[in-house]
Protein backbone atom coordinates (compact mmCIF):
# COMPACT_ATOMS: atom_id res chain seq x y z
CA UNK A 1 0.00 0.00 0.00
CA UNK A 2 1.50 3.50 -0.88
CA UNK A 3 2.43 5.60 1.84
CA UNK A 4 -0.56 7.93 3.08
CA UNK A 5 -3.10 5.41 1.74
CA UNK A 6 -5.50 3.92 4.69
CA UNK A 7 -7.99 1.20 4.74
CA UNK A 8 -11.41 0.83 6.39
CA UNK A 9 -10.50 -2.66 8.42
CA UNK A 10 -7.69 -2.99 10.49
CA UNK A 11 -5.16 -5.24 10.07
CA UNK A 12 -6.97 -7.48 13.13
CA UNK A 13 -9.97 -7.80 10.85
CA UNK A 14 -7.82 -9.16 7.63
CA UNK A 15 -6.27 -11.47 9.85
CA UNK A 16 -9.53 -12.35 11.58
CA UNK A 17 -11.29 -12.90 8.14
CA UNK A 18 -8.47 -14.79 6.73
CA UNK A 19 -8.40 -17.25 9.66
CA UNK A 20 -12.26 -17.51 9.03
CA UNK A 21 -11.78 -18.73 5.70
CA UNK A 22 -8.62 -20.50 6.27
CA UNK A 23 -8.61 -22.17 9.14
CA UNK A 24 -5.29 -24.18 8.80
CA UNK A 25 -3.38 -21.72 7.34
CA UNK A 26 0.38 -21.22 9.08
CA UNK A 27 0.99 -17.36 9.71
CA UNK A 28 3.67 -16.89 7.30
CA UNK A 29 0.52 -17.67 4.77
CA UNK A 30 -1.64 -14.70 7.11
CA UNK A 31 0.94 -12.10 6.96
CA UNK A 32 1.75 -12.43 3.37
CA UNK A 33 -2.20 -11.94 2.33
CA UNK A 34 -2.59 -9.57 4.57
CA UNK A 35 0.58 -7.47 3.65
CA UNK A 36 2.09 -7.72 7.70
CA UNK A 37 5.30 -9.19 9.08
CA UNK A 38 4.96 -12.65 10.87
CA UNK A 39 5.79 -11.40 14.36
CA UNK A 40 3.03 -8.61 13.80
CA UNK A 41 0.62 -11.39 12.90
CA UNK A 42 1.46 -13.54 15.87
CA UNK A 43 0.78 -10.67 17.91
CA UNK A 44 -2.91 -9.97 16.48
CA UNK A 45 -3.49 -14.11 16.39
CA UNK A 46 -2.15 -13.50 20.32
CA UNK A 47 -4.77 -10.51 20.95
CA UNK A 48 -7.38 -12.44 18.89
CA UNK A 49 -7.07 -15.54 20.88
CA UNK A 50 -6.88 -13.15 24.24
CA UNK A 51 -10.59 -11.59 23.44
CA UNK A 52 -11.95 -14.98 22.65
CA UNK A 53 -12.71 -14.27 18.97
CA UNK A 54 -10.50 -17.24 18.01
CA UNK A 55 -9.14 -20.33 19.34
CA UNK A 56 -6.17 -22.18 18.28
CA UNK A 57 -5.56 -25.93 18.64
CA UNK A 58 -2.84 -28.05 17.18
CA UNK A 59 -3.00 -30.61 14.62
CA UNK A 60 0.21 -32.45 13.77
CA UNK A 61 3.02 -29.78 13.62
CA UNK A 62 0.05 -27.22 12.23
CA UNK A 63 -2.31 -24.76 14.25
CA UNK A 64 -5.74 -25.32 13.73
CA UNK A 65 -8.08 -22.03 14.31
CA UNK A 66 -11.79 -21.52 14.80
CA UNK A 67 -13.80 -18.31 14.96
CA UNK A 68 -16.31 -17.21 16.92
CA UNK A 69 -18.89 -16.24 14.98
CA UNK A 70 -21.06 -15.35 17.76
CA UNK A 71 -19.44 -12.53 19.66
CA UNK A 72 -20.05 -8.73 18.71
CA UNK A 73 -17.64 -6.51 17.20
CA UNK A 74 -15.18 -4.27 19.94
CA UNK A 75 -16.05 -0.84 18.98
CA UNK A 76 -18.61 0.65 21.64
CA UNK A 77 -20.95 1.67 18.41
CA UNK A 78 -21.33 -1.59 16.92
CA UNK A 79 -21.80 -4.04 19.58
CA UNK A 80 -25.25 -5.00 18.17
CA UNK A 81 -23.32 -6.56 15.17
CA UNK A 82 -21.72 -10.20 15.31
CA UNK A 83 -18.37 -10.87 14.19
CA UNK A 84 -19.65 -12.88 11.55
CA UNK A 85 -21.88 -10.50 9.67
CA UNK A 86 -18.32 -8.55 9.36
CA UNK A 87 -16.93 -11.08 7.95
CA UNK A 88 -19.44 -12.30 5.60
CA UNK A 89 -19.96 -9.26 4.69
CA UNK A 90 -16.20 -8.95 3.63
CA UNK A 91 -15.49 -12.04 2.60
CA UNK A 92 -16.37 -12.07 -2.05
CA UNK A 93 -18.54 -15.23 -2.68
CA UNK A 94 -15.83 -17.56 -3.74
CA UNK A 95 -14.01 -16.99 0.06
CA UNK A 96 -16.81 -17.94 1.75
CA UNK A 97 -16.23 -21.03 3.72
CA UNK A 98 -18.90 -23.51 2.52
CA UNK A 99 -22.36 -23.64 3.76
CA UNK A 100 -21.50 -20.24 5.29
CA UNK A 101 -24.90 -18.78 5.19
CA UNK A 102 -26.92 -21.94 6.15
CA UNK A 103 -27.23 -21.82 10.19
CA UNK A 104 -26.37 -25.99 10.78
CA UNK A 105 -23.06 -25.70 8.78
CA UNK A 106 -20.90 -23.01 10.59
CA UNK A 107 -17.79 -23.99 8.45
CA UNK A 108 -14.45 -22.62 10.86
CA UNK A 109 -16.54 -21.82 13.77
CA UNK A 110 -17.59 -22.26 17.25
CA UNK A 111 -21.02 -23.89 18.07
CA UNK A 112 -23.09 -21.84 19.76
Amino acid sequence: MPPGKWTFITNHGLVLSYIYRNPRSTAREIANHVGITERTTHKIISDLEAAGYIQRYRSGRRNVYRVDPHLPLRHHTMQDISVVELLEAIASSEDRPPGSHSPEAEAGTLAR
